[in-house]
């Protein structure tokens, strides 16, 4: 799994019928610190994320393991919402 920033949604009008009803988010992976740092990526959502929001994602097949995406053609998915992350025994990331 990865860390990431959603920085943005992705609005399809037209679609594969498999993954028709699937909420499209634009990630960017991000440092521990919550500091976008790394590539660009368009995940399927199945836990209600919103925009800024640090989530963890999973790509490749591991993205088709949810109850959502399962058999659906995705390849990446958030799988979490971050509410915190510490490294060392120090906070580094703290959700507002």
């Amino acid at each position: 799994m990865v860390l990431g920033k959603v920085v943005g949604t992705l609005i399809a009008s037209r679609k594969e019928p498999t993954i028709e009803g699937l909420k499209l988010l634009v990630v960017r992976a991000c440092d521990v610190d919550g500091t976008p740092s790394g590539n660009i990526v368009v995940c399927a959502d199945a836990v209600g994320a919103g925009m800024g929001e640090v989530v963890l994602y999973a790509s490749g097949s591991s993205a088709r393991q949810t109850e959502l995406t399962q058999n659906r053609p995705v390849d990446a998915t958030i799988m979490a919402i971050v509410d915190q992350v510490e490294v060392g025994g120090e906070i580094r990331f703290l959700k507002e």
